[in-house]
């Protein structure tokens, strides 16, 4: 990892676990080697670098365009974060980050494609299963808990709260599943599988 990212990954890790008491439960479950794509529920700005230490190697993210200007655009982008646009969503993104997943690299992903309202889980968006049945690599399912009340959107100023990631075992996709995914609407169904696991952790 680049050494902003080493930079941000420590001290970020430090601050959660210091003052919010990070808990990781399911680190057994945890793929540390090949492509994987790390699906988690999205509760606030807090989420990608919760994800990100998990690991002891870089990991690469989606970012909303509009946060890369100016420094931003640099520091994000050292985070391996790379932009997408939510308003004109096309498969640009989404083909990128197939691209990672079948040079082995490990991705996270939000298939709910935005941060909670309230704190509870959303439908998934049928992206997440173009990606995973696209890319064929393992997907870990994730579930975080307690971030939400920490920075819920539409706040600038962090609560205390006590902050948990659940991991859950890989998935890994069945042929029938990949042949079914092709079919109409079979994307949607993959999405919902994948947020039904995120859910039940």
């Amino acid at each position: 990892m680049t050494w902003i990212y080493w930079l941000g990954w420590m001290a970020l890790g430090s601050a959660f676990r210091a003052f919010y008491g990070l808990r990781i439960e399911g680190r057994e479950h945890l793929v540390t080697e090949g492509a994987v794509l790390v699906a988690a529920n999205h509760q606030s700005y807090l989420d990608p670098p919760l994800l990100a230490n998990l690991y002891d190697t870089p990991m690469y993210f989606l970012a909303r365009k509009s946060l890369f200007r100016g420094f931003c655009n640099w520091l994000y982008r050292q985070w391996n974060a790379f932009p997408l646009d939510q308003e004109k969503p096309d498969l640009a993104g989404l083909k990128h980050i197939i691209r990672l997943l079948k040079a082995g690299q490990r991705v996270a992903i939000f298939p709910e494609g935005a941060r909670t309202w309230d704190g509870c889980i959303a439908e998934a968006a049928p992206g997440v299963g173009f990606v995973a049945a696209k890319s064929g690599a393992l997907i870990q399912p994730v579930r975080i808990r307690g971030a939400f009340e920490a920075l819920p959107r539409g706040t600038s100023f962090l609560r205390a709260s006590r902050i948990s990631i659940t991991v859950g075992p890989a998935i890994r996709l069945t042929p029938q599943e990949l042949k079914q995914a092709a079919a109409k609407g079979g994307y949607d169904l993959l999405a919902k599988r994948i947020m039904h696991a995120i859910a039940a952790l």
